[in-house]
């Protein structure tokens, strides 16, 4: 004889249907993807609602380039950043000089517009050549259509999220177009010629951009979304005994409306790293970044602290959190203020300190690819950090703005220099948004 068992729902799979859906459900509009293969060869592969579509399947091509020479013009066109412009000292000319004037000023309006552009031009040049020149160059007809497609998608309209899904790493923000692509205004062309006019040129001014090339831990699951977000300080003291920066005023602006945590040793990092209940939405890092030796392995980044000598490096975090599980709470946007903390070690990510807080499950790295001057680190981290505490624009949003607003409000081109490695989506979600105020 039938009977009806009794049932009990000791599980809500679908927690009462009030989650929101994942945050990778809304692809980007175009997805550039680099695989180093067997061999030595590059393949390139585009699509995504912005890339003119191909009858029957998706651009796909193998590169004549090879890895060593891509990444040998990506190390140039860093390098020429650092020489031609944080390095440049005006000739003498009657008048006392002011010393890298592009190092020690945020606001360069004041700078002569043909010295400007000059050093623009050429760096515009550089990264150019480093997309449609090393990179996409060759005779192969293919390789020249799959050229095409990727510089018509990319000069079609502004503001695009791009994701650069790739084994290979470039600095995309300071990668240029070509300049049919974009023409410069005749009035640029004039004896008073205008920067500004070529930063259109560059994909950091153009879009929302993001690097990835690995797994993401924390799709396990979304954190709670905090009335309060946890936010923590990790930097040196020795870079604000001076005052010469604004680094005291980012200080009070992390503070602010949020569970405030300030740390300024090595011993205090590790610690937080080695709880597995550590929380945080945001953490912040004002420190010095070094390459140091490997032997026969490429160099690794680490960043010192207030320690001496001490120093913390991609595996000083897998040594401390190991492999996140499900409901892994460490989901933090990071925003590595210290040299080349964007830059990933040459031939991989192994000694990569964002990768490893990304394998850790942060949501996403935002840092410089170069030596950046203090003064302009600490002026775009209070620019960057303000409107991430808003909770109302994603991290690719605001790291475009930014970018915009010191280059044409203020014709410094250093925001260029800041690359995000995944995290375009990343928002500081707030129950109760009280909007810290600069």
């Amino acid at each position: 004889m039938n009977a009806e068992l009794p049932v009990r729902v000791v599980q809500d799979p679908s927690r009462s249907f009030t989650d929101l859906p994942d945050e990778v459900a809304e692809g980007p509009d175009i997805t550039v993807c680099l695989d180093v293969l067997a061999g030595e060869r590059i393949r390139a592969r585009l699509y995504g609602p912005a890339v003119p579509s191909v009858y029957g399947t998706e651009h796909r091509v193998d590169l004549t380039a090879r890895p060593a020479e891509v990444r040998a013009a990506a190390a140039r066109l860093c390098r020429l950043w650092k020489e031609l412009l944080i390095g440049f000292t005006p000739p003498e000319d009657g008048r006392p000089a002011v010393e890298y004037p592009y190092a020690s000023l945020v606001d360069l309006r004041s700078r002569p517009p043909g010295e400007q552009y000059e050093i623009v031009e050429e760096l515009a040049l550089t990264g150019e050549q480093l997309l449609f020149g090393t990179l996409l160059g060759g005779p192969d007809p293919r390789v020249h259509r799959f050229c095409t497609y990727l510089a018509k998608a990319l000069s079609a309209r502004e503001g695009l999220r791009v994701r650069f899904d790739s084994e290979l790493y470039l600095p995309w923000p300071m990668v240029c177009l070509r300049p049919e692509d974009v023409p410069v205004p005749t009035r640029a062309l004039s004896s008073n010629q205008d920067p500004t006019a070529l930063y259109p040129r560059f994909l950091g001014h153009r879009h929302q951009i993001e690097q990835t090339g690995g797994a993401y831990p924390w799709l396990s699951g979304r954190g709670e979304v905090p009335d309060v977000p946890a936010v923590s300080l990790n930097h040196d003291e020795r870079l604000d005994r001076k005052g010469q920066t604004r680094a005291a005023e980012v200080a009070a602006l992390l503070a602010k409306n949020t569970h405030f945590v300030e740390r300024t040793t090595r011993a205090e990092l590790r610690r937080a790293l080695l709880d597995a209940e550590l929380h945080e939405h945001l953490m912040y890092f004002w420190c010095h970044g070094h390459f140091t030796p490997n032997g026969a392995h490429p160099p690794s980044l680490a960043l010192r602290l207030t320690d001496p000598t001490a120093t913390v490096d991609a595996h000083t975090v897998r040594e401390c959190r190991g492999q996140p599980g499900d409901g892994n709470p460490f989901q933090p946007f990071v925003l590595l203020n210290a040299c080349h903390a964007g830059v990933p070690a040459e031939g991989g990510d192994p000694a990569f300190l964002g990768g490893a807080l990304i394998q850790a499950g942060a949501r996403g790295i935002l840092g410089p690819q170069i030596e950046m001057p203090q003064v302009f680190a600490a002026e775009y981290a209070l620019e960057f950090l303000t409107r991430y505490l808003r909770g109302s624009q994603t991290a690719g949003e605001i790291t475009r703005d930014v970018t915009r607003h010191f280059a044409d409000d203020r014709h410094n081109p250093l925001g260029f220099a800041y690359a995000l490695h995944c995290g375009m989506d990343a928002r500081l979600e707030r129950a109760e948004r009280a909007e810290p105020s600069a």
